[in-house]
């Protein structure tokens, strides 16, 4: 089984779509709902729901790339005694310790910030990890993208599909009514009742898409990568585009799969107002059902 224990999660742009609500607060530490400890209803950032999400699985290794105006996104992931303080006899005892378990979880992992100088493009930021990485395999997490399914089951089956098929990379993937706003994949389905596609051709945002395959921001990938994403062109608007270094890395070695997601897992992107509006929507449905669940079983 090959080792993996490095999660990278981007959080370098500048969320132009939600300005103005961006300009202070990054587009990654908008809120949603989530289901908190003891059943409660939360809000949480995104953000701090892809870290939750990552520890739960096994990660302890963490790199955030941020950019110019994402201190808040630092300040987050540091414990504040002193707000642990105030908040101690001020606020219901469950939410006191979900406070208190997410600071728990930051204390057992090591969290590192690396600044992306300029505002270069996807593959660009994931760029700036490299040394992080090393020659290791490590998962890749946009952000502002997320998925809520029960106990993580898209992430364990990613790591299954990438500890039984082996690959230079795995990711995720979901059908979509309009694949023109997106990295589109194309490929044979080698497994359909686990949702498995060899992937053959992928392509970014393209005016007739492939398949109706999206892409999801969420990747289990070589360190290869790095070389791929130091060889490819800059596009029109200057910028490095992750897609095509896993074009080229598709092309040069193959080895690339897709995990569909699966009825009743829902991908969250909180990258323009329209889709903020239905992460908000979805999370609250995702978590309600959730919390009748819990109360049935108490």
């Amino acid at each position: 089984m090959r080792q993996l224990s490095k999660a990278v999660i981007t959080a370098a742009g500048l969320g132009t779509r939600l300005l103005p609500s961006s300009k202070e607060i990054p587009k990654e530490m908008f809120p949603i709902f989530d289901l908190g400890k003891g059943g409660i209803l939360c809000v949480k950032p995104v953000m701090h729901k892809i870290f939750e999400n990552l520890y739960d699985v096994g990660f302890r290794d963490f790199c955030i790339i941020v950019g110019r105006g994402k201190r808040s996104i630092e300040d987050h992931f540091t414990p504040d005694q002193l707000f642990s303080n105030v908040i101690s006899n001020r606020i219901r005892r469950k939410v006191r310790d979900e406070m208190l378990d997410f600071y728990a979880k930051i204390r057992s992992s090591k969290i590192f910030f690396i600044n992306q100088p300029s505002q270069r493009g996807f593959g660009d930021a994931v760029l700036q990890a490299e040394a992080f990485v090393g020659n290791e395999y490590f998962l890749l997490h946009a952000g502002d993208d997320l998925v809520l399914s029960r106990d993580n089951s898209h992430l364990t089956r990613l790591f299954k599909v990438f500890d039984e098929l082996g690959g230079e990379i795995v990711l995720l993937s979901e059908r979509v009514k309009n694949p023109t706003q997106y990295g589109v994949i194309s490929g044979e389905i080698i497994d359909r009742e686990k949702g498995i596609v060899e992937v053959r051709d992928i392509v970014e945002k393209p005016s007739k898409p492939p398949s109706d395959m999206a892409v999801i921001g969420i990747y289990i990938l070589s360190p290869k990568i790095f070389k791929a994403l130091k060889e490819i062109k800059e596009d029109s608007r200057g910028e490095i585009q992750l897609t095509d270094g896993l074009k080229m890395v598709l092309e040069e070695r193959g080895g690339v799969y897709a995990v569909l997601l699966r009825d009743g897992e829902k991908r969250l992107d909180v990258g323009n107002p329209e889709n903020y509006y239905q992460a908000l929507v979805e999370s609250y449905k995702f978590c309600t059902k959730l919390i009748k669940e819990y109360s049935g079983r108490t």
